[in-house]
């Protein structure tokens, strides 16, 4: 059989995922060099701080808009731009890897847009589901609970696949098993935070989402819902 030679032997990644990790990266090597002091002058020291403060829900924000009925625009934008704020440097590169992988294999089978709504439904629910849980004034940020949605998608895939070849579907849960292990591991080890949370919220929605957004997702939802009916 002929083949293309022109045929690259690694599938590019989405355009949508290289243009969420750029923006991290940007964002994050911007704060990092002003911190330094080496770009922006001396308020650059306390970019880091003004973003946090300024694009990043928490508990007690979430529960001050409810008790007064605000959701201004700029509240709500909050559970969006947090996901492009990062605690470090190393924060930012490890959500980047993730995302870079999970990225890659849910876009070999989502569409572009499709996978944009997972990082997304994942990161603004994580962040309500954050808040409402946890009453506290520390905030949340960075991409892990929209990366985690993208393990929600991958798992779903995986999911689906089992399926098909009548394996045990509970399989297709080790990978978030193996993650949240991990986070147990070092929450005893060095201390615990509440941003589990977060990613397990995000992971949830991701697999709930995908089974709307994945090609044929909305048709396969209602032919299961009539044959039930």
């Amino acid at each position: 059989m002929e083949q293309d030679p022109n045929i690259s032997p690694v599938n590019p990644l989405p355009p949508v995922i290289v243009a969420l990790a750029l923006a991290f990266a940007v964002i994050e090597i911007a704060v990092t060099l002003g911190s330094k002091g080496l770009i922006g002058g001396p308020q650059a020291v306390g970019w880091r701080i003004a973003l946090v403060s300024d694009y990043a829900p928490s508990g007690f924000l979430l529960d001050r808009m409810i008790e007064t009925h605000t959701y201004t625009p700029d509240l709500l934008l909050r559970f969006v731009t947090y996901a492009f704020i990062h605690a470090n440097f190393t924060h930012m590169v490890f959500s980047v890897v993730i995302l870079l992988a999970m990225g890659k294999v849910v876009g070999e089978v989502f569409k572009g847009w499709a996978v944009l709504v997972v990082f997304f439904a994942s990161s603004i629910g994580a962040a309500v589901i954050y808040g409402l849980l946890i009453s506290s004034r520390v905030p949340l940020i960075g991409a892990m609970p929209g990366v985690y949605g993208l393990i929600g998608a991958f798992t779903f895939v995986l999911w689906m696949s089992l399926g098909l070849h009548n394996a045990n579907r509970m399989r297709a849960f080790s990978l978030i098993g193996f993650l949240m292990g991990i986070q147990l591991v070092f929450g005893v080890l060095f201390g615990s935070t509440q941003d589990w949370i977060a990613d397990l919220s995000g992971f949830a929605i991701g697999f709930l989402v995908s089974f709307i957004v994945s090609p044929g997702g909305w048709g396969r939802l209602l032919d299961k819902m009539r044959q039930r009916s």
